[in-house]
């Protein structure tokens, strides 16, 4: 399975979108500082996440949540 997830920072209530194989080692891994682009605005908390049987949709989902569209599904989602 991959993974497409939306992260909310509690420190700047900013959205973070990305994607993994394995989601609770990545969560892991961004609260742990490990992952730059989110390093400084830890703590993170997992506010939304879709499972896909292939990358490729996967890929395409996290493109489309990084848009407007995207952006404003994911508003009305959470």
């Amino acid at each position: 399975m991959f993974y497409t997830y939306v992260l909310k920072s509690k420190k700047d209530n900013r959205l973070y979108v990305g994607l993994s194989r394995d989601l609770r080692k990545r969560l892991v891994r961004h609260n742990k500082g490990l992952v730059p682009s989110t390093k400084h605005r830890r703590p993170l908390e997992l506010v939304y996440y879709e499972a896909c049987l292939d990358e490729e949709r996967s890929v395409k989902r996290e493109r489309y949540f990084k848009t407007g569209f995207g952006r404003r599904f994911l508003k009305n989602r959470i």
